[in-house]
């Protein structure tokens, strides 16, 4: 049985990505939570993982690190992962590449949390600029493969890779088009996705430096965590 190790569910955008495609393709996994240290938790969480880093895959001796390289693995027993078709597969691999990659102003300013709501003091020019692609990158696979995912009919790697900046979008009250607004509605209102944020919300963790990243950025007018 796969053993996926995950960090908070409130905080860690890493680790939903790889859970949250597994969930939604009927990947069976045990599921390792390990709870972040205020600090680092880099000496706990290399006692089963090579960076000290989450999320990681435990596969019988099989130890596979980094959430690209867990899609892919999952890719070479489960075919969904990834689109069927050639050219929308091509697309999604570079769509969830720029993702992991790059989009750092909305990363960095706007820090996953999935029991609160935020509101910014800027919207700065990285930050548009993030979203601005983020606009385009949307449209044209919604556009290019049909709807309703990103890549076409079937959800896929690319959406789970996308699905914290769901989170994002709507806890820092971030607007789109209207189309891709209601591509992440579609992304928040799946099971595994709502399972995901109740129990990110209801956590009983905190952890100091996410929080203070909030503060720095904006004023929160909503907390629903327990």
């Amino acid at each position: 049985m796969l053993k996926l190790y995950i960090g908070n569910k409130n905080y860690s955008s890493w680790s939903l990505r790889p859970w949250l495609l597994a969930k939604q393709l009927d990947i069976p996994f045990v599921e390792k939570l390990v709870p972040f240290d205020d600090g680092g938790s880099w000496s706990k969480f290399r006692t089963f993982s090579p960076t000290g880093l989450v999320p990681c895959l435990e596969d019988g001796d099989v130890t596979v690190w980094e959430s690209l390289a867990i899609t892919e693995y999952l890719y070479e027993s489960s075919p969904g992962v990834w689109p069927e078709s050639r050219e929308a597969r091509a697309w999604a691999r570079c769509a969830a590449a720029e993702m992991h990659a790059g989009f750092l102003a909305l990363r960095n300013q706007c820090s996953m949390n999935c029991g609160v709501t935020v509101r910014l003091h800027e919207i700065d020019a990285k930050l548009q600029k993030d979203l601005d692609r983020l606009e385009e990158l949307w449209q044209q696979g919604l556009k290019r493969f049909g709807g309703p995912y990103l890549a076409g009919e079937a959800f896929t790697a690319v959406d789970a890779f996308f699905a914290p900046v769901v989170i994002r979008l709507r806890g820092y009250g971030l607007a789109l088009s209207e189309s891709s607004m209601d591509y992440a509605e579609r992304i928040l209102s799946l099971p595994a996705m709502q399972q995901w944020i109740d129990e990110g919300t209801r956590e009983p963790w905190r952890e100091a430096g996410h929080d203070d990243e909030l503060l720095q950025v904006g004023t929160i007018v909503e907390d629903r965590r327990s």
